[in-house]
C-alpha cells in the first residue's frame, strides 16, 4: 500500500567528496547538489560529452560483480550502494550528484565519509510528500543459498535483519544483525561498517587488474587468522556492512519502505530482485485499481455487507447459503462474517431428530463461503471463481446448535491469480467451534445464464 508519511528532503547546500575508485582506480570528485522535489537521486557524468545522466532507480541497474551499477545510455556509474545508503539513511530524497569518473570513490569502504559530508551540508524539507510503500504481503527471493524476504511490520518504519554464514571453514564467523533504520541509528550503527572480502578473493581481483590502488587499510581483508593489517570497528562489522548494502540497494525503490526485511547470505543481485518484485506488486495493485475487470464489493458505508450484497457476490442459494452478514472486509487480507444458526435449518431434520447439531462439514462450508468474500475482494470479482481444492488441519471443538451465532474469521495466507490458501476459525461467542486451512483453485467464472427471451 502506498502512503505519504513525511515531507521530501533535499540538501541545504552543496557537498563534495574526493577519493579513489576501488575497482578501476580512478581519481574521483563527486559534488552533491540540492534538487527539486520529486526529482529523486540522479548521477551526472561531468567527464563525458553533453554531461549524460542516469537516475538511481532499479530500472537502470545493470549486472556488476560485487557492486551495484546503473546505466542509461552513455551514462553509467558503478559502486553506488554506499552513496545510496548514506542518502537513504539520512533521508535525503532529492539530489543531483556530479561525478567525473565511472565509479564512486571507495573512501574507507563504508558510507562514513558520505554521511559526514551530507551532515555538514545539512538538509531542508520540501513542499511535496515522500511516498512510502508499506508491505502488506510477504515477498521472498531465493537465489541458490541466498534468501531475502520482505514481511509486513508491526509498526511503521523499516527493520532489517541479516544472517551471514560463509561456512565453518571461513575465517569470518557466523554473524547476525538486527537493525531499525533511522538517521541516528544509521549514523551510529551502520554507516562506518566497511566492505570486506577474503584474502584469496583480494588476490584474484588484483591479478585481474581490479582494485590495484586499494590497500588493506581501505577494506577489510580476512586471512586465515582474521583481519589482515586492519582492525574491526564492531565484532559483527561484516553483517552490519551487509545491512548497509541493503539500505543502499533498497533505496533504488525510489520511495520509503515500511516493513521487515530478512536476509540470509544475500547480496546486491538478490537485493535488486526484491526491489523489482516489490515494484511489480505495486504496479499490479495500480492496475487492479485502474482496471478492476469486475465490480467492487457491495460494502455499505458502515463497512459491512448485508445479505443482498452477499447474494450479489456468492453463487450459493438456499439451502446452501451459510453466510448471513459480513462484518469486516480487509481486501486481500481478512474477512469476518456471521452465520445465524436457526432451528429452521433444513439439515436439522436429519441431524439429528431430538438432538439438532450442525454438521461439522457445513461449519467448514460456512468458512469457505466467508473465504469466497475474501477472494472476491482480490481476484474473483475479476472474472474468476474459487473452487475448494483441499481442506487441512480440520478441528471441530464444540457442537453448534440452534440459537448459536457463528462468527467466521478468515485470513489470507497466499492469494494468486490461479490459486489461494486461507486459514479460518469459527467461534460461538468466545468459544472456538471449528478451524481449518483451505486451499482453492481459480477458474474462469461462467457468465450469468440468460433467459429464454435473452
Amino acid at each position: 500500500m502506498l502512503t505519504a508519511k513525511r515531507p521530501q528532503r533535499t540538501l541545504a547546500r552543496e557537498a563534495e567528496i574526493r577519493g579513489v575508485g576501488f575497482f578501476h582506480g580512478s581519481d574521483v570528485t563527486m559534488r552533491f547538489r540540492p534538487a527539486e522535489a520529486d526529482s529523486g537521486i540522479r548521477f551526472i557524468r561531468t567527464d563525458l560529452r553533453d554531461r549524460p545522466s542516469v537516475a538511481a532507480r532499479i530500472n537502470h541497474v545493470v549486472p556488476a560483480q560485487r557492486r551495484t551499477a546503473v546505466r542509461d545510455g552513455a551514462a553509467s556509474v558503478e559502486m553506488i550502494e554506499h552513496v545510496m545508503a548514506a542518502l537513504a539513511g539520512l533521508r535525503i530524497d532529492n539530489c543531483e550528484i556530479e561525478i567525473d569518473a565511472p565509479e564512486c570513490p571507495g573512501c574507507d569502504g563504508s558510507s562514513l565519509a558520505y554521511v559526514e559530508a551530507l551532515d555538514a551540508a545539512g538538509a531542508v524539507e520540501q513542499d511535496k510528500p515522500r511516498l512510502a510503500l508499506s508491505i502488506e504481503r510477504s515477498q521472498a527471493i531465493r537465489e541458490g543459498d541466498a534468501v531475502l524476504a520482505a514481511h509486513p511490520n508491526a509498526g511503521e518504519g523499516l527493520t532489517l535483519s541479516y544472517h551471514l554464514d560463509y561456512g565453518r571453514s571461513s575465517p569470518i564467523g557466523n554473524q547476525s544483525f538486527l537493525f531499525s533504520l533511522r538517521p541516528d541509528s544509521f549514523r551510529e550503527e551502520v554507516a562506518s561498517c566497511r566492505t570486506f572480502l577474503l584474502e584469496p578473493e583480494a588476490r584474484a581481483l588484483r591479478e585481474a587488474g581490479i582494485g590495484l590502488r586499494a590497500t588493506e587499510a581501505d577494506v577489510l581483508v580476512f586471512g586465515p587468522n582474521g583481519v589482515v593489517g586492519n582492525a574491526l570497528r564492531f565484532p559483527d562489522e561484516c553483517a552490519r556492512h551487509k545491512v548497509l548494502d541493503m539500505v543502499g540497494d533498497l533505496a533504488l525503490l525510489g520511495m520509503d519502505l515500511h516493513g521487515f526485511v530478512v536476509a540470509h547470505r544475500s547480496g546486491h543481485q538478490t537485493n535488486a530482485s526484491l526491489v523489482r518484485k516489490l515494484l511489480q506488486a505495486v504496479e499490479k495493485e495500480k492496475e487492479k485499481s485502474a482496471h478492476p475487470g469486475g465490480r467492487a464489493l457491495p460494502v455499505r458505508s458502515d463497512g459491512e455487507i448485508d445479505i443482498q450484497g452477499i447474494l450479489e457476490v456468492l453463487p450459493h442459494r438456499y439451502p446452501m447459503l451459510l453466510l448471513d452478514r459480513v462484518l469486516e472486509v480487509q481486501p486481500g487480507r481478512k474477512v469476518v462474517g456471521l452465520k445465524n444458526v436457526s432451528a429452521n435449518e433444513p439439515f436439522f431434520q436429519g441431524h439429528w431428530p431430538g438432538r439438532p447439531i450442525m454438521p461439522g462439514v457445513l461449519i467448514i462450508e460456512a468458512l469457505a463461503q466467508a473465504a469466497g468474500i475474501l477472494l472476491a475482494s482480490d481476484v474473483c470479482r475479476r472474472g474468476k471463481a474459487a473452487l475448494i481444492a483441499s481442506i487441512d488441519n480440520v478441528k471441530l471443538r464444540r457442537p453448534v446448535t440452534p440459537g448459536d451465532q457463528l462468527r467466521l474469521e478468515v485470513h489470507a495466507r497466499k492469494i494468486k491469480s490461479s490459486s489461494a490458501s486461507v486459514t479460518g476459525v469459527a467461534k460461538v461467542d468466545d468459544a472456538l467451534a471449528a478451524e481449518a486451512k483451505l486451499r482453492f483453485v481459480m477458474i474462469d467464472a461462467l457468465a450469468p445464464a440468460q433467459s429464454e427471451d435473452g
